[in-house]
């Protein structure tokens, strides 16, 4: 049976990469920052590691690539430099076509909340000015606000606590592997949209209920499917 939003009152959206264009970005300041440390990351590493925290990803590269994890400061020092250079870089743009989901989704009746693995304070500001009177703080969920981030279900599972909501009400919106895992092990339908270079299957192995490939292309969708 085709996914529906038949008894969904909330909708829990992603950032990077389905909010914000920010991706190329995230990737050129997360490949500068580990050639400085000593490390590799490639496009392909950032987007497979997109969602988790910064300190989860320094770890994780740390222990590929050194074969041990990082220190508490070394994941500060490496972390604090690839923000720096993330915030020289201009500014990511809103995703084509999000703007209009997010207006539709609302107009459906749908909660609207942010749930996402990002520090970055210049991001979480922009996204309560560029969605005003759709997203504000209370209602986002972001790396300062849980212990164990993606690809573990406690974001998505906080993101239902603010919402109030079961995660049968709930639907995701994810276009990282990481983040698909999260939102799924957290019980909750998951749309992905695949706005980067990784394969469909890929991002299908995770179990989304429904993939499609633009923001622009689930705002079109959500014309066709209403509550």
């Amino acid at each position: 049976m085709p996914f529906s939003l038949k008894g969904k009152s909330a909708v829990l959206f992603d950032m990077d990469g389905v909010l914000y264009d920010s991706m190329p970005n995230h990737s050129v300041a997360w490949a500068q920052a580990m050639e400085h440390y000593g490390m590799h990351m490639t496009p392909h590493d950032v987007y497979l590691n997109e969602g988790a925290t910064g300190h989860d990803t320094v770890s994780r590269i740390s222990l590929r690539d050194r074969g041990r994890a990082a220190s508490a400061d070394e994941v500060h020092e490496i972390y604090s430099y690839k923000a720096g250079l993330f915030r020289s870089m201009p500014a990511a743009g809103v995703m084509p076509g999000a703007r209009e989901t997010v207006r539709k989704a609302a107009a459906l009746g749908l909660q609207v909340l942010v749930v996402t693995g990002s520090g970055q304070n210049n991001l979480i500001e922009g996204v309560q000015r560029d969605f005003k009177g759709y997203i504000v703080r209370e209602r986002m969920v972001t790396s300062f606000d849980v212990e164990r981030g993606k690809p573990w279900p406690d974001p998505y599972l906080k993101g239902l606590e603010i919402a109030g909501v079961d995660a049968s009400e709930a639907v995701v919106v994810e276009n990282a592997p990481l983040g698909i895992r999260s939102a799924v092990a957290a019980g909750i339908d998951t749309i992905a949209v695949n706005t980067g270079p990784l394969d469909d299957g890929i991002l299908m192995a995770e179990g989304p209920v429904l993939l499609l490939h633009s923001m622009t292309e689930l705002s079109e969708w959500l014309d066709s499917r209403p509550l």
